[in-house]
């Protein structure tokens, strides 16, 4: 019987072939972690009494969600941060870098790596075919210590992609469509393995969207075949000495098979309080918006910014809605600066936000006044996820957020010239 890309990378990694339910103790490649769920993990670590880091070149701390920080705390956190990669010689990617997981796809993750950071959207890494997965501060501690930890291998679900996107639909109407179907719980502790001829015409920075998003559906990872496209991205960011194709066998047995049609797809809007509550942007022309915000480890990148930016030329944001824009890293944002795409942007109306996390989670740089609307391209809109449980929040995708800041309400990015 042939293997998923889940069954092979942990077979791989274990030194063993495993199949979905079994039990797998795996080597790590990379295991890093953020300072908000960081501070946890490190003290966890000191705790424990480990003596030193398994790999310190590939043991990644990042400040990027209070970044610059807002508070005394916080900056304490970031002070401890520094002094524990300074005395166990990890790599320290400080304030104004960037988002972590932007910045493992651009750095580090590798295809048939297994990757594990203390934060849920360490998914993110399986758009370059790696196991990517969030975990405890407790478990990154031992990862980051010993090199190795335990899995169940999940169970697959495959969404044979077919098509390609019409115009001004992108990948994040493809992950949104797929969550209101499926549901949040619909891929719970599954691996969610992205096949089908739809696969070649999407992009990585396509595929990361989709990753990124994938325990949005309570799956375990989000993984996507090393292919041409995994190529182009690693030559691209220069490490295609990093390159390796790998996919799943043609024989793989999986849980469940969605088939989604690229080109049937329309803009798509999650709206309050739950990513499943999926409705089509243009049925909500009537919801007004006080502040649009562009960037996150799911839309920060530059074609998110390109996207934006060849909409808004021109142009000027709706009088009454703000709109906020974060690069997902400093290269991101070097290379918008070079493009021309940040002074677009400022033209109209857009502030330029840090690169990092920013309003995404609620500490700073954007928090909702009671009984505002924010139309995002992150990836949650849970009650207060925003900063303020009295606060709205809907996820869409670049095109729609920009159409949006445009209008001020709610719009089909297709509806502009």
């Amino acid at each position: 019987m042939g293997q998923t890309l889940a069954e092979k990378i942990l077979s791989e990694k274990s030194g063993a072939p495993v199949a979905a339910g079994d039990i797998a103790i795996a080597s790590i490649d990379l295991a890093f972690v953020q300072d908000t769920t960081g501070p946890l993990t490190l003290r966890l670590f000191k705790d424990a009494g480990f003596t030193g880091v398994s790999d310190p070149a590939r043991t990644v701390l990042f400040m990027d969600h209070a970044a610059p920080s807002p508070q005394r705390q916080l900056s304490t956190d970031h002070v401890f941060m520094r002094e524990f990669g300074a005395e166990y010689g990890c790599v320290v990617s400080d304030v104004g870098d960037g988002v972590c997981h932007q910045i493992v796809a651009e750095t580090y993750a590798r295809p048939g790596d297994i990757a594990v950071g203390a934060d849920s959207h360490s998914v993110t890494a399986g758009a370059l075919g790696a196991f990517g997965t969030g975990m405890g501060s407790s478990d990154v501690a031992v990862a980051m210590a010993l090199g190795k930890n335990w899995f169940r291998v999940p169970e697959t679900l495959q969404v044979w992609l077919t098509g390609a996107f019409s115009r001004r639909v992108m990948s994040k109407d493809l992950v949104l469509n797929l969550i209101g179907r499926i549901g949040a719980d619909g891929a719970t502790y599954m691996a969610l393995e992205f096949g089908g001829p739809g696969v070649a015409t999407m992009s990585v920075p396509d595929r990361l969207v989709v990753s990124n998003m994938a325990v949005e559906a309570g799956a375990k990872v989000g993984l996507w075949p090393s292919d041409e496209r995994t190529r182009e991205y690693l030559e691209a960011m220069g490490r295609v000495d990093n390159y390796r194709p790998l996919a799943a066998d043609a024989d793989a047995s999986y849980s469940r098979i969605v088939e989604i049609a690229l080109d049937a797809l329309q803009p798509e809007v999650s709206c309050p309080h739950t990513v499943d509550n999926v409705r089509h942007a243009s049925e909500l022309g009537d919801v007004r918006v006080q502040q649009v915000f562009i960037g996150t480890c799911t839309n920060g990148r530059v074609e998110d910014l390109q996207v934006v930016a060849d909409m808004m030329k021109g142009r000027h944001t709706a009088a009454g809605t703000r709109l906020l824009v974060a690069p997902a890293s400093r290269a991101v944002l070097l290379e918008a600066i070079e493009k021309g795409l940040i002074t677009t942007l400022v033209e109209a109306g857009a502030l330029i936000l840090p690169p990092g996390c920013a309003a995404c989670l609620g500490v700073h740089q954007g928090i909702l006044g009671d009984g505002e609307t924010c139309l995002s391209t992150a990836n949650r809109n849970f009650k207060g996820r925003m900063g303020n449980p009295e606060g709205f929040v809907y996820l869409a995708s670049p095109a729609t957020a920009a159409a949006t800041a445009l209008r001020g309400v709610i719009t089909d990015p297709r509806e502009i010239d």
